[in-house]
């Protein structure tokens, strides 16, 4: 009696294992598409903030960031359309937090450091002269949810490619100041998103 519990327990264990790395695979298949578009996206919005920062007006432009964030999510239904749809499964439910917590800091961060660009609250509360640049902070935040991302997956070219692109994003963004800076973002996003969604794409291709 004891034995055959035993033996269902690990029966148990098993189709627990089996499941989940049967969403892992799942997941790993459509999760590189939605890296390349954001990736694509943050590329696309830093070069234009950052040409409109230099000479057009300057710093305002970043309101643009929030309208990536509108059309990012319309494309990125658009493209689940065209995918067979994946159940729900704990892989992609702890994915989807990962990247839900990156949003809820981005933002929130985003928001005050507009307040403070409309003199809403001082700059000089949130960000003294020997502060850390926003974009810095933002790279390193994206980098590290792209990393947790590959993590997950059990993908090792994810990580690599995310913690270069984070943590080389933060300290070279350091080095510019204004929308030189947003280079660096858009560099960031080919490194640390663009990239490692291709290779999950190459990866899981059948």
């Amino acid at each position: 009696m004891e034995e055959n519990e035993n033996l269902t327990a690990e029966r148990s264990l098993e189709i627990i294992r089996e499941s989940i790395e049967q969403s892992r695979r799942a997941m790993s298949k459509h999760a590189g598409t939605p890296m390349i578009w954001w990736g694509s996206m943050v590329v696309v919005f830093s070069l234009l903030i950052a040409y409109l920062w230099n000479h057009h007006g300057g710093p305002a432009w970043n309101v643009l960031w929030f309208v990536m964030t509108i059309v990012g999510f319309i494309g990125n239904r658009l493209l689940d359309k065209h995918k067979k749809p994946v159940p729900k499964n704990i892989i992609g439910s702890v994915i989807s937090k990962v990247w839900l917590t990156f949003a809820i800091f981005v933002c929130g961060i985003g928001l005050i450091f507009c307040l403070a660009g409309f003199g809403v609250i001082s700059l000089e509360w949130i960000a003294p002269s020997y502060g850390i640049p926003l974009t810095s902070i933002i790279t390193f935040v994206m980098g590290m949810a792209s990393t947790l991302t590959g993590f997950i997956l059990k993908n090792r070219f994810v990580p690599i490619c995310s913690i270069i692109a984070g943590i080389g994003g933060f300290f070279l963004a350091q080095c510019y100041l204004g929308g030189e800076q947003l280079l660096v973002m858009a560099a960031v996003a080919v490194i640390g998103l663009v990239i490692p969604g291709i290779i999950l794409n190459i990866q899981t291709r059948e």
